[in-house]
């Protein structure tokens, strides 16, 4: 899963980011609006965090324009704006959900997987594919109950299949899901990573079928 913040408090930004990306999120940020929208519109994104006051525009502004531009996207509202209005005001202009400052990391995490929970969402909160289980929560696999010693980079690729199980995921897709912008990758990153999750699940003795198909991608059945 792949998320945005954008946030011009370079510090709360990263504490935010950091906190996400060991949940397993790839995290991208942007530092103002004009930033925000170029980045928006960069990579795939599964849900952005949105701050209300940039220096360069309004967040609500920036909201407005990715909505008319037809990105769906959700995004959650993390901001010191707590009155009533502004909430609502929020809300209508197209955001998915409203968070106010001071707050605590453990309810924007899960604010953001409830906001991905909902239909047409990206996360669910287990999934299966046979004899796989994969707890998305709380970041454990398992093979008929026995837990895997995955890799952060393997319960990435190995969600993201699932997530995607009888459809072809392509090699650039997953490195989407991998790595955010400041994170160097290699040519063989994406394939050295599914060599090694296939390894695991065979010695496992899994049932699932995780096929790579040459040009195309790779498929989990």
């Amino acid at each position: 899963m792949r998320l945005l913040i954008i946030e011009d408090n370079q510090r709360l930004c990263q504490a935010v980011a950091d906190s996400l990306r060991a949940q397993g999120f790839a995290v991208d940020t942007a530092a103002s609006a004009s930033e925000g929208l170029q980045v928006w519109q960069a990579a795939d994104y599964d849900a952005t965090v949105l701050d209300l006051m940039l220096p360069d525009d309004t967040g609500l502004n920036t909201l407005k324009e990715m909505r008319q531009r037809g990105n769906v996207t959700p995004v959650l509202i993390l901001t010191a704006l707590g009155a009533v209005e502004d909430r609502v005001r929020g809300l209508d202009c197209g955001a998915d959900d409203y968070l106010v400052k001071p707050f605590a990391m453990q309810e924007l995490i899960a604010r953001l997987r409830a906001l991905l929970r909902r239909p047409g969402g990206a996360l669910g909160r287990t999934l299966t594919l046979g004899s796989v289980t994969l707890d998305t929560s709380a970041r454990i696999a398992t093979v008929a109950e026995t837990p895997l010693n995955l890799t952060r980079s393997e319960l990435i690729v190995l969600e993201t299949l699932l997530r995607n199980q009888g459809r072809v995921i392509s090699k650039e897709r997953l490195a989407e899901c991998l790595y955010d912008f400041e994170q160097e990758r290699s040519a063989n990153s994406v394939e050295t990573h599914v060599h090694r999750l296939r390894k695991k699940l065979t010695a496992a003795g899994a049932d699932m079928s995780l096929r790579t198909l040459r040009g195309l991608g790779y498929l989990a059945s």
